[in-house]
């Protein structure tokens, strides 16, 4: 735990250094930026969070997210963005596994694994998140995480998507399903969700397909057995009574 603890400071570290030098370099052009978020960027974010996992089950969680909320908060008003940016990223992580806690079941997961995507498509297509990114883009920017790339240019993901991407990751634990196969499912998701954006020119598209995605894909089998076993022990229980 100790070991973790030191990684987790000092990558997070690392990646503060890198956010304020990052304006001051000469800026990539828009493929190499897109690799670097995709591969590198991305992935050493959210490898913060897979440090942070065996805080999964917490009795902190709530006030450490709304805490961290308020920090951000804070720290975005009197302009130290970075600092608020990492603030974003740890306070839906813990809150999303707070909010792990009222899952009963897996199944529950698997449901909002397959609704979420949809809700999300819409958001982005024709509902508030288009609204939000084309007319308020200041706004977006408080609502999401950003990933700064040489330049000072940056990709952004929205709060929700950080939530639920910390919501399936401690799924895969809490409910003994595969953790390394369901963070590495989820980051190559959002890696495509950006890549593809960039081919078709389209200002966005929406993340939560591909986390989910990644999610029930690194843990297909598993999820089905469970799924399977849980019903049988409701018909068994049914025919007893």
């Amino acid at each position: 735990m100790v070991v973790r603890a030191a990684a987790l400071l000092g990558l997070l570290a690392c990646l503060v250094g890198w956010y304020e030098l990052a304006p001051h370099v000469g800026a990539f052009s828009l493929w190499p930026s897109i690799w670097f978020i995709a591969l590198v960027l991305m992935p050493l974010n959210f490898l913060l969070v897979w440090l942070a996992l065996p805080l999964w089950n917490s009795r902190l969680l709530l006030p450490l997210g709304v805490g961290l909320a308020v920090l951000a908060v804070v720290f975005s008003m009197v302009d130290i963005p970075v600092a608020s940016n990492f603030c974003k990223l740890f306070a839906l992580t813990f809150l999303g596994w707070w909010f792990l806690n009222f899952f009963e079941a897996v199944s529950w997961v698997v449901l909002v694994a397959l609704l979420i995507p949809w809700v999300d498509a819409y958001s982005v297509w024709r509902g508030p998140t288009k609204q939000i990114t084309e007319g308020h883009a200041h706004v977006f920017g408080a609502l999401s995480v950003g990933f700064v790339v040489p330049g000072g240019g940056a990709a952004r993901l929205g709060l929700p998507d950080v939530l639920f991407f910390a919501v399936f990751l401690g799924a895969s634990v809490r409910f003994g399903l595969r953790p390394a196969w369901t963070f590495v499912g989820m980051l190559v998701g959002l890696g495509l969700t950006m890549i593809l954006a960039t081919w078709w020119d389209v200002s966005g598209l929406p993340a939560l397909p591909g986390i989910s995605l990644g999610f029930l894909l690194a843990n297909a089998d598993l999820l089905r057995d469970r799924l399977r076993a849980d019903r049988i022990g409701v018909q068994g229980t049914a025919n007893r009574t």
